[in-house]
């Protein structure tokens, strides 16, 4: 896909999907700018959002569907290399907010509401922001979004307690969200990991570079659905138990439910989950680099591929050991990446598996819904009024 001409990916409905998905290590070079051009501002918020009250500020990450998944991503990551003396991550997704607030949120925590969204005009991005208003004494906002024109970035233009930082060319134009998401999960760690500058731009360097393999490597990819499937499952641990909800979503998305997927984390998943596998199978693990979790990550490959129950069981990893001996996407040679930034790679495997899946079953990844019943940016939805 990423070698075909636009008239042939326009042939198969497939134009913007691919190259969204091709351009992400690009975007994560940008994104870093956009970090450093804004980092006075961000400082501002945050150290404005800490005296709001004592103890740990209560950061929340939100959004809905893919957006919820960043959250998700990052959440476990930060809560490992962020200041967690000043700071208590929670990923809580504005669907939850929106219909549950009271459950979710605590009206003494000083908040930060940290929202995702790529086009900021799903009716709860923007309910979530004021019922957490509502609900919350002291709270502040960031939102983290690239759409300029979208209504989560306009209507905060005014608000002194809001900040809104874009990243408008990672409003991907395709139905799945691809750039978006990693964008707005790399531009989260960024803030909030206490690495130095100068670390963090080598990782996203590193990360790029092997986001760049993916691209090359793409006839790799495509080998491991050379089979007869019709299920795909996703599995991780940590932070990549978000990553894998998120790429698994995408799978169910681009091929419109043709394909049955599931996902959990690595040690949840033989408490009943793994009933899903069976011969038509194909099960990705995203591996861990710390090495006590990459143990369990290795338990679980080599159980299923050893049960003989899936028609494939795949790992993605780097090559560090100790490593999967069976089939696998494997990123050679360079430092091992932290989680945070071992996601932007790791999920353009993902994308590229949902876009030739999409293809293989007669799908057309950028309009994937033939009913129209799911959309780009959701409809329908109706937000009952609040009074806290």
């Amino acid at each position: 896909m990423f070698e075909k001409d636009v008239e042939e990916l326009k042939a198969l409905g497939a134009d913007i999907t691919t190259a969204e998905i091709k351009q992400q290590p690009e975007l994560w070079e940008d994104t870093y700018q956009i970090y450093t051009d804004n980092k006075q501002a961000i400082e501002e918020l945050l150290a404005s959002a800490r005296a709001m009250g004592e103890g740990r500020l209560s950061v929340v990450f939100t959004g809905a569907g893919t957006s919820d998944y960043v959250g998700d991503t990052v959440a476990p990551y930060l809560r490992r290399v962020g200041d967690t003396d000043v700071y208590d991550f929670k990923p809580i997704a504005t669907t939850d907010i929106v219909s549950a607030p009271l459950d979710f949120l605590r009206a003494d925590d000083p908040t930060l509401l940290v929202s995702f969204a790529r086009s900021g005009n799903s009716p709860e991005s923007l309910a979530a922001v004021e019922v957490a208003r509502k609900v919350v004494k002291n709270i502040k906002f960031l939102n983290i979004t690239c759409a300029p024109e979208g209504r989560l970035a306009v209507e905060s233009a005014d608000d002194p307690n809001a900040l809104t930082l874009l990243i408008p060319r990672a409003n991907d134009k395709g139905f799945a969200m691809t750039g978006s998401y990693s964008c707005m999960e790399l531009l989260s760690i960024l803030i909030f990991d206490t690495a130095s500058d100068e670390q963090k731009l080598s990782w996203v360097k590193q990360a790029a570079e092997m986001g760049r393999a993916v691209v090359a490597r793409e006839s790799e990819v495509a080998d491991f659905l050379a089979g007869d499937f019709n299920r795909v499952t996703y599995l991780g641990s940590g932070a990549f138990v978000g990553l894998a909800q998120e790429a698994q979503l995408k799978i169910l998305e681009l091929a419109h439910g043709l394909v049955a997927t599931s996902w959990d984390s690595c040690m949840g998943y033989r408490h009943g989950p793994k009933s899903f596998v069976d011969d038509k199978t194909l099960v990705f693990v995203f591996m861990n680099n710390d090495p006590y979790t990459r143990q369990y990550d290795l338990d679980i490959l080599n159980e299923i591929a050893g049960d003989e129950i899936a028609q494939k069981t795949i790992a993605v990893q780097q090559d560090i050991a100790p490593a999967f001996a069976g089939e696998s996407f494997t990123f050679a040679g360079g430092e091992a990446l932290p989680e945070g930034y071992l996601a932007l790679p790791f999920v353009m495997v993902a994308q590229t598996v949902s876009l030739l899946n999409s293809v293989r079953v007669g799908n057309t990844p950028d309009t994937p819904s033939p009913t129209g019943t799911v959309n780009r940016v959701v409809k329908g939805v109706t937000i009952h009024p609040f009074e806290g």
